[in-house]
Parts: C-alpha cells; structure tokens; sequence
C-alpha cells in the first residue's frame, strides 16, 4: 500500500480560494467578521496573528473561517450529511456518493468548477476507511455512474480490496449501466430504487464520420496514411469504416463483452450462460432486477441507509479552508508539499499530445504539451529524492513530434531511474509512442493501446472561401513552394514528397518501440500497421508487460527503486497555485473555430440526434481543428468502452 502527499480540494473549495487569493493580490479590503475599517481586514484574534503574523495573509483569517464554515454544513433543505446520533470516533457506516464520472484528473478553471472526480483521490478514501477502525462498512451511492471500463476495472479492485479488510460494502443506485454495472458487481450487495433500471445492453462501438458535414461546408480533408490498420482519418475522409476498422472494432468489443459476462460470474453469483442472456434481455426495472439476480432488493436510499441500524456520514468533513497552509501554499507563499526522502514521482500524461507549452500546469490536467511535459521529466531525472516515475498515460495521442520530444525526455529520465508506465483507458499511437521505452508497461485488459502508424495531411478550404467570396492567386518559387497551402488538394509530386516523410516517421515510431520492447523491427511492423490492441492482446504481442492498474505499478517503480511502500508519493500536475491559474486565465478555447456554418451543421445535428451525438461530433471537429497545424499525426479516434 502507498501513501499520497496530496490532497485535493473540492471545486468550490477552489473557487473560495481563488476569491481570496484574488482579494489579496490586487490588495482589496477583506473585512472580519467583526467589522472592522476597510483595508484593514478587521480586528485580529491572537490565532489569526499567530497564522498570518501581521501579514495581509491574516486578516483574510475570518472570512477564511466563515467561508469554510459555511461549506461544510448543509442548507436548512438539503440531505443531512450525517444520521443524528453520529459521534466522532464511535463505530459507524460511511456513505461514499459517485456523482461526478470517474476520471484520471479534474479540470479546473479559475472560477469555474470541476466536473469530474479522479479515480486516485476515490481509491485513496477507501483504503482510508478501510484501515479506519470506527468504519465498519461503506455505503455506496452512485447513479448514472459514467466510468470507461479501464477506469472501471482499477475502481472494481479497490472495492474489492476494501471488502477484505473484513469490512461490508453495500451499494445503492437508481439507475446503473453497463460499465458502472460492472463497478457494482464487487459490492456485497445491490439495493435499487423502486422503479429504478439496470441497463446491461452490452458491447457497443458507434464511430462518428464527419466527411459529409465537412463536404456541405466545402473543406477536404487530404490525408495520408502509413498502416494499414491506421485509421486516424478515417472520420474525416471516409463516410464509413474500413473493412479493416471494423476488423479492430470487434476485436475491442469481443474483450469489453467477455470482462463483462466475467464480473456478472464473479460478482453476481451466475453462470455464464444466465449473465449473456441477462445482457440479451438488456433492460430491467424494480422486480425484473431482482428476479434476475442482478440486485437483491428493492429500497429508497433513505430506507436502504436507515436498514443498516448504525450511525453513518458522509466522505470528506474536513474543509482544506480551516488549514491556512493550504491557502499560504495556493497564494505561493509556501512551496508545494513533497516527500523529502527518497521517493516514487506519479506523472499524468493526459488528453492529447500537443506541440508547444501548451496551457502550462493548468493545462496539463487535459492536454500534453511536449515543452511542458519534457521540462517536468527532466527535473525529475535531475531530482536525486526521486529515485523512480510513473508514467500514468491516458491518451489517443497526437502530433508526431511532439511524441518524439517526449520518449526523448524519458530517455533522459531512464539514465538515472527506472520509468514504469501505467496505461488509463486509452494508450494508443503517440500515447504508446511516449509509453514504449519504459522500463516496465502497465495496461488493464480493456485499455486501448498500440495503434503504431501514423496519417498526414492538410484541410484544403479553397471552396469553402469561395463560397464565401475569398478568392486567392498563387506566386511561388520553388516546385513545392505550396505544399502545404490550405487553397487547393496536393498534386502527386507533393503527395509523394508528403508520404515519405511520413514512412521515415513511422520507420522512427517503429524502431522506438523495437529498442523499448527488446523486438526485432520486423516483429514490431507485424504488430504495428496502426492496429489497435487491447491491454490483453497487447500483452500477448509483447507490448506491455502486465496486466494491472495504477496501485501495480507504483508497488513495481517502489521495488525497482527499493523504495519503502510508505514514503509518499510526488504528484505532477500538483494543485495550481494562484500563479497557476492566472496564467492560464484568459486562454482562447474556441468552439468548433471553422466558421459559423460548422457550428450551424453541429447544431443540426443535435437537434435531429440529440446532445449526445452533437458532442461527439463536435469534439471531433474541435480535435480536428486543433491539429490542423500539425504536420503528421500520430493518433486514434478509437476512444475507451
């Protein structure tokens, strides 16, 4: 078991100190409670002074108190957060809510809030609770819970590591599906609302192509592909998948569905053949769970928490806003709080990889920027406290380039200290590119990885503008002075020009992971061609190692570093500072940025599909967008199940 040195703060917690932190930058007034003359904070209690001495930091103390007072209480209308005879320190149920989707990490702004809860942080809590002698079992609350199933699988351990500490856990739901079914199946038992469903309809991939919407609006993608199996432009150069795409497709469904039909074995106490029929029939409402096996009773949640005639709270009373040294470390007036003795680096590397700095710390929570990342790997390497890092990879991938940056930075990093990856949902094209020359890989069974192959191309806009009334005339020197004009599709010189830049790129990827995986280039080619793999038949090829979550490989970076299990753990991207935040404040994310008539087609298409479908389509075009400066891709639409 390991022990984390970092503790996240709730979202409105954020914003509280961002407030606060604002006040005190731009030396506004901050008044006490007890009203005292503006800009002078107030009258001081001696533990605001001993706090703050007589710095502006102390007079914000009060409002500080309040703040923190007032979030950790409820309203006068909302649910209690604890039953009534609830006592510090004295045997009691603990209630733990999923009502946020699962994911690697937050994303935050500067004053807006967060939207998502990071599986480490959940994980955290229930070793917690299970090594806390007064909680004798979690109550376990989640509806809709939206998870991909990697993630799914990491938080199905956990709960199943908390159940044999000797401890119950009972879950309750008003409506579950497929991956957040399969996270219930490790609960000792299952309470649904009454009316409440259970959906467990199965494997499913429903790739989108927007070829045709790029058509109406008059852009052409022209792409290039080396692989076979690499279908990175598929969605905006085919109005279909390839034979080969659906190939890759099936094969990911085949493993989703058979972690499925395992769990329901498993957890639920079926057969096989009861578990697919189960998932043939789909859906179940109230009894039908029951009669199926799929629940055992049927409760509201007030009912299902009063049945277990123990005293219960809820997860996280404590307020980060009653410590002033978290607000002293936000403002940067303390620097972060790392181990000082040797110790294991945890690094997300999440969303896609991109060129350049990118949005800095903040936007590392959501974006790779290879001048980011590099920098951040190579102070690690020079870090001698840190004597091993784990890569945690959740990533399609992205630009070519920037992937090269990065294994480059891992290099680095592997002179001194072993580097252990760590595969999320999603590893694959430059996510594994950066993966490939780890001392060890991690992945789940059901994680995306692989997709070695690269595409390149430009989106040629010369109609669209001349739909519009631009017109252009072209002067050059030089036979391919226009290789890369948006104005009109290459012609075969350039196409072959373009192509062979993209097979030494792809002759780079594949020699990358030849020397990283100890294989022959031959037998990387066979296994590459931008196929997607899943974790399990990525172990079978040899391109990871072992099949576990995120608590495997740090257990296995300890090991290698002879690193005590206890020591804590150094977290990057680390809670923003003020600094942090306001750096990135400010930053242009514009929608879809092609145009109106992009936005209108989108907007079409919600409200003939639906939200769902629209947010798809629109996170296409934005990804799209936001690569098309980029030269050569090294990437997957393939997303996690």
């Amino acid at each position: 078991m390991t022990t984390q040195r970092h503790h996240a703060r709730p979202s409105r917690t954020r914003t509280g100190l961002a407030a606060l932190a604002m006040c005190l930058a731009l030396n506004l007034a901050c008044k006490g409670e007890s009203g005292g003359k503006e800009g002078d904070g107030g009258s001081h209690s001696d533990s605001d002074k001993s706090a703050g001495g007589g710095s502006p930091l102390s007079m914000m103390g009060p409002f500080a108190k309040m703040f923190a007072s007032g979030l950790s209480e409820p309203g006068p209308y909302d649910a209690p957060r604890k039953s009534a005879d609830y006592a510090e320190g004295a045997p009691h149920w603990l209630v733990v809510e999923l009502d946020k989707p699962i994911a690697e990490l937050e994303s935050l702004s500067l004053f807006g809030g967060t939207t998502s809860q990071p599986l480490r942080e959940l994980q955290a809590k229930l070793r917690k609770a299970a090594n806390n002698e007064h909680v004798e079992g979690i109550a376990l609350r989640a509806n809709g819970l939206a998870i991909n199933l990697a993630l799914a699988t990491e938080l199905r351990a956990s709960l199943k590591e908390f159940r044999a500490a000797g401890k119950r856990l009972e879950c309750h739901t008003e409506n579950v599906a497929n991956a957040g079914y399969y996270v219930f199946t490790a609960c000792d038992s299952i309470v649904l609302s009454p009316l409440g469903s259970v959906a467990i309809t199965g494997a499913a991939a429903t790739p989108i192509h927007i070829k045709g919407l790029l058509d109406r609006v008059g852009v052409t993608a022209d792409f290039l592909h080396v692989g076979d199996y690499k279908g990175a432009a598929e969605p905006i150069t085919r109005t279909e998948p390839s034979p080969e795409m659906m190939e890759t497709l099936g094969a990911l469904l085949d493993q989703s569905y058979a972690t499925q039909v395992a769990a329901m074995v498993d957890g639920r106490g079926m057969d096989d053949a009861a578990a697919k029929a189960a998932i043939d029939q789909a859906l179940f409402v109230g009894d039908a769970a029951v009669e199926a096996k799929l629940v055992d009773s049927i409760a509201t949640w007030e009912d299902f928490v009063a049945a277990k005639g123990k005293p219960w709270t809820s997860e996280g009373s404590k307020n980060p806003l009653d410590d002033m040294t978290t607000l002293q470390r936000f403002i940067g007036l303390m620097p972060p709080e790392v181990p000082t003795e040797p110790h294991v680096a945890l690094v997300y590397a999440v969303g896609n990889v991109i060129d350049g700095k990118g949005n800095g710390v903040v936007g590392a929570r959501e974006e790779i920027a290879s001048r980011t990342l590099v920098a951040t790997l190579r102070a690690l390497a020079d870090n001698d406290s840190v004597k091993a890092v784990v890569l945690r990879v959740s990533s399609p991938g992205g630009s070519a380039l920037a992937s090269e940056l990065i294994w480059h930075a891992v290099e680095e990093v592997k002179k001194s200290k072993p580097v252990v990856v760590s595969m999320g949902g999603v590893a694959a094209s430059g996510g594994y590119y950066i993966s490939a020359g780890a001392t060890k890989i991690f992945a789940e069974p059901d994680t995306i990885t692989g997709s070695i192959g690269v595409v390149g191309g430009k989106f040629v806009l010369g109609d669209a503008l001349a739909s519009v009334g631009v017109t252009n005339f072209e002067l050059k020197r030089g036979e391919r002075a226009l290789i890369w004009s948006s104005m009109k599709p290459w012609t075969e010189s350039e196409r072959a020009a373009v192509q062979s830049m993209m097979e030494a790129t792809y002759d780079t990827f594949v020699s990358r992971v030849s020397a990283g995986r100890g294989l022959s280039t031959e037998a990387v080619h066979k296994v590459a061609q931008g196929r997607v793999w899943t974790g399990t038949a990525a172990k079978a090829h040899g391109l990871v190692d072992e099949l576990g979550g995120l608590d495997a490989a740090l257990a296995e970076a300890q090991a290698l570093a002879k690193v005590e299990a206890s020591a804590g753990i150094e977290v990057y991207p680390a809670e923003p500072t003020l600094r942090d935040l306001l750096s990135s404040y400010g930053a242009v994310h514009a929608g879809s940025t092609w145009g109106s008539r992009v936005d209108l087609a989108v907007a079409e298409v919600g409200v003939m599909a639906g939200p769902q479908v629209a947010a798809q389509v629109a996170s296409l075009v934005d990804t799209t967008f936001s690569m098309r400066d980029t030269r050569i891709w090294a990437m997957t639409w393939v997303q996690p199940l």
